[in-house]
């Protein structure tokens, strides 16, 4: 039977969807948690593009899946154009700190954005609009392996990218669905805990809770 993955980093976060479609535990790699019921199955991946990706990989091998869902917190790259706990639809990720001096393009699958145009249309038919935040779609997301709480470093990375926001698994999650040829099965939902400033890493465990209620309105909305 076809089913609905998630993935997701922190149990923070994880648990908020656990509770709301009842999932169970069945299985526990060495950090990896799976959880599931009748049409959902959910890891607990925690954080880190390699976490990430071998979640992802676990559950493509192991499931039959129908779409693959990424719900996370993450910082904003906007500033004051976005507003805290809004919602992004993300459909372009790339590697904010991947660095190789060649331009070979062999190297393209590490270097170039991944464009994930997938199912987009389908998701915007949901009204998102009687929401008490914005949803944003066709957002541009940056991953990395680092965690973000320096001014300076967010307008660096506005100037070069352009980006709306920026986390550190997406690209990995993203990856691996293109590997397995499913990228057109992926949705990506991040909504924002923090700014990235120097108040993030304070920030992000206060609004998490309440970033995260707001990403799983969206999910249930695309879900049902």
């Amino acid at each position: 039977m076809k089913k609905t993955a998630i993935v997701t980093a922190m149990r923070e976060e994880a648990e908020h969807i656990i509770k709301l479609y009842w999932l169970i535990n069945t299985n526990k790699l060495e950090n990896i948690i799976i959880y599931e019921n009748e049409n959902i199955v959910l890891a607990l991946a925690w954080i880190w593009k390699i976490q990430a990706s071998i979640a992802t990989t676990y559950l493509f091998i192991n499931y039959d899946i129908s779409r693959l869902i990424n719900i996370w917190i993450a910082w904003s790259l906007l500033w004051d154009d976005a507003n805290i706990w809004d919602v992004f639809i993300v459909n372009k990720i790339s590697q904010h700190d991947m660095y190789l001096p060649f331009e070979w393009t062999h190297l393209d699958y590490a270097k170039k954005a991944i464009i994930v145009d997938s199912i987009i249309d389908s998701i915007i038919d949901n009204n998102f609009d009687l929401f008490d935040f914005s949803v944003y779609y066709d957002s541009y997301c940056l991953t990395g392996d680092q965690f973000i709480d320096d001014s300076n470093k967010v307008k660096e990375l506005r100037e070069k990218y352009s980006a709306n926001v920026i986390e550190m698994e997406a690209f990995a999650i993203a990856s691996v669905a293109r590997e397995f040829n499913q990228l057109n099965k992926c949705v990506f939902i991040k909504a924002i805990s923090d700014w990235a400033n120097n108040e993030a890493k304070d920030a992000h465990m206060w609004n998490l809770d309440f970033a995260m209620q707001n990403s799983i309105k969206v999910l249930n909305k695309i879900i049902n």
